[in-house]
């Protein structure tokens, strides 16, 4: 079958499905959203409505052909619709016996030829794909929010993942217009992994009270990042953000460099997730003044040093553990998390010598593993080993 004459099943009606649906049919498929809920159903289909209606209004649609994608999309209360569907896509919430249940369902009711897709952001395939009695046909396809605006997808195969089940993943993700890089089936794949940094060390320079908030928020954004970290954090939520960073943490065997911080982890219990509930690192209330940065240029470019070269030191690792070319590495921080430069080309703007001295400073002061240098970077930083 060609490709673009598959139906796309996807089981979660959620904003990921919602996003997904709507980029699929807009590339020409057919497709079905599968919920349990009729709540998430009514909002899915509320959202899509509101989008397409959006677009029409900007001149990016006409009202026919508006019209046409929107009818493109069903709703299901039950899966049984999936047995027509070439590909199937679960996005459900990052819950991992809920996403195995879901899959020996898919299972019982697909036709053999039907790949199977999982868009976790942080858990193992090979484990969800152990829920399957045919895992050779079991992928991940991980999208960035919202979808129909990001451009990257990480496409992620189990060591049991059929090569022919790759490449019909990337053809069809390029025809619905979309970024790809392939990542092994390691915690966080390239983008939760590589960009876990940007936020644990802001945290430990908060916690350290080496600077506030809002100061290490108006360094990463002077230095070219569209959001500071506790920004994007409370932008992300704390909810999704600590939950990832605990799970990439623990499923790397409790990696210093990335260790979480207690900071965020109360936030978190607390129920205090962001701007979805108008608390956060920040105070969204109406009302509420946002704290004033101290805007001092020697103190900015210590934040900066700091984080920037922990996140160069996690991405050569990426690299030299190949979990990703570096071409992917960089292509998947530019296109998914909008970063201003790919971290290999940063390391260039900065200073390879200058990020391992950075490093090595911080390993001597903290006597942390916390800051142990990539021997990655060292080598190319021109150290002998």
């Amino acid at each position: 079958m060609e490709i673009n004459k598959y139906k796309i099943g996807i089981v979660g009606a959620g904003q990921m499905g919602t996003g997904i649906a709507q980029i699929a049919a807009t590339a020409g498929h057919r497709v079905v959203i599968c919920d349990t809920s009729v709540a998430s159903i009514a909002k899915s289909n509320l959202i899509l409505e509101k989008t397409f209606e959006m677009l029409v209004e900007k001149g990016k649609l006409g009202e026919k052909a508006a019209e046409q994608i929107k009818n493109k999309i069903d709703f299901a209360k039950h899966l049984h619709p999936l047995a027509e569907c070439s590909i199937v896509i679960e996005a459900v919430n990052e819950n991992i016996d809920l996403k195995k249940d879901i899959f020996e369902k898919i299972e019982d009711i697909v036709p053999q030829s039907t790949i199977i897709a999982t868009n976790t952001s942080s858990f193992s395939i090979a484990s969800l794909a152990g829920a399957m009695q045919n895992k050779d046909r079991f992928i991940g396809i991980h999208f960035f929010n919202p979808v129909p605006l990001m451009a990257l997808v990480e496409i992620i195969p189990t060591f049991l993942t059929d090569p022919i089940v790759t490449e019909k993943c990337f053809e069809l993700m390029k025809n619905w217009g979309k970024t790809c890089v392939l990542a092994k089936d390691t915690p966080g794949f390239i983008v939760n992994r590589v960009a876990r940094p940007y936020y644990s060390e802001a945290l430990r320079i908060l916690d350290e009270g080496i600077a506030d908030m809002a100061t290490i928020d108006w360094a990463m954004k002077t230095s070219g990042f569209k959001m500071g970290p506790f920004e994007l954090m409370d932008y992300i939520g704390n909810d999704v953000n600590y939950v990832v960073s605990e799970t990439v943490w623990k499923e790397l065997y409790f990696e210093p460099r990335i260790k979480p911080s207690i900071t965020q982890k109360r936030l978190f219990e607390a129920g205090a997730f962001g701007r979805k509930t108008l608390r956060g690192f920040y105070d969204y209330r109406e009302g509420a003044e946002l704290p004033k940065p101290l805007i001092e240029k020697n103190i900015g470019e210590l934040i900066f040093q700091r984080i920037i070269a922990m996140l160069v030191n996690e991405a050569f690792d990426v690299e030299y553990l190949n979990i990703a070319t570096r071409l992917d590495i960089e292509t998947a921080m530019v296109k998914g998390v909008n970063y201003p430069f790919g971290l290999f080309e940063w390391s260039e703007k900065v200073g390879l010598k200058n990020i391992v001295a950075t490093l090595d400073t911080l390993y001597a002061r903290y006597q942390e593993e916390r800051y142990r240098v990539s021997i990655a970077l060292r080598r190319e930083a021109g150290e002998k080993l």
